[in-house]
């Protein structure tokens, strides 16, 4: 059946369809929106939580302002596809803290339904080294 699919497809369908500049554009604004919508709830809401954190693991709380570095400007610069190697690997770093702080006591412990408790920010550390080492495609402002 693909086959028949496949020789029903013009040259220029087949290379959009083949296009992993497309695969780079979905995981850089995938990636950048959900991170950005963490972001804004930060600033609605405050990071009284990310300073209470900061401060119970012994460093000082203006570290908790970074989170909005994180969380709204390398989330933006990923989507635009603006330094998304640099902006990726910031979230990376970024996601690693936010697993330190806030399941630090609890890495190995899975949830009720047997995943890790700290999955999310795994999974976002993981996508983050992806756009990493794939960059940010040619749908994007730099095109690297």
């Amino acid at each position: 059946m693909s086959a028949v699919v496949d020789s029903e497809l013009t040259k220029e369908e087949r290379r959009v369809l083949n296009s992993t500049d497309i695969a780079k554009l979905i995981l850089r604004l995938s990636v950048g929106v959900l991170i950005l919508f963490h972001g804004v709830d930060k600033i609605i809401n405050g990071i009284g939580g990310v300073k209470h954190l900061t401060v119970n693991a012994g460093a000082p709380e203006f570290l908790a302002y970074g989170v909005y570095i994180g969380e709204i400007a390398m989330p933006i610069l990923i989507i635009l596809g603006l330094y998304a190697r640099v902006a990726s690997l910031v979230l990376a770093f970024n996601m690693l803290v936010a697993i330190f702080l806030a399941y630090g006591g609890s890495i190995f412990v899975l949830g009720k339904h047997g995943a890790p408790l700290m999955e999310l920010p795994l999974l976002y550390f993981t996508l983050s080294i992806v756009i990493f080492l794939l960059g940010s495609g040619k749908y994007s402002v730099n095109n690297n």
